[in-house]
């Protein structure tokens, strides 16, 4: 792996796993203004325990080693949350101010996913 490609990765990994895990312990103790949030979408508060939990796993499926399959599924559940999030709030006729963090993890995780090493990345078997 080139370096550039190394220092991508890393740089996206870790904003990913501070803006998950901040956001998922925010979720999981319905604080930082997530109730209003939800709420406002039309969504039910439990949702928020659920999200809390996946988002605080997933960061320790995506920066512990080896386990690639669960990295891949970390990163399907981070892309379905924030791409659900950004979505939700155009839907619901929010400003794109309302929708911009959602998206900039979004990006984050399509960026960390794409630079992530080869010992991170399911491997096929030809036959």
């Amino acid at each position: 792996m080139k370096k550039r490609n190394k220092i991508i990765y890393w740089a996206a990994t870790v904003f990913l796993a501070v803006g998950m895990l901040a956001g998922g312990v925010q979720q999981l103790l319905q604080i930082g203004g997530y109730v209003e949030i939800v709420g406002n979408l039309g969504y039910p508060l439990y949702l928020l325990s659920i999200l809390g939990a996946w988002k605080i796993l997933g960061v320790v499926a995506i920066l512990v080693p080896k386990f690639t399959l669960v990295k891949e599924w970390a990163y399907a559940g981070f892309f379905f949350a924030m791409s659900g999030a950004a979505i939700s709030h155009i839907v619901v006729s929010h400003s794109v101010n309302e929708a911009f963090p959602s998206l900039v993890l979004l990006i984050v995780t399509v960026v960390s996913w794409y630079f992530r090493p080869a010992d991170r990345k399911i491997i096929s078997v030809s036959q």
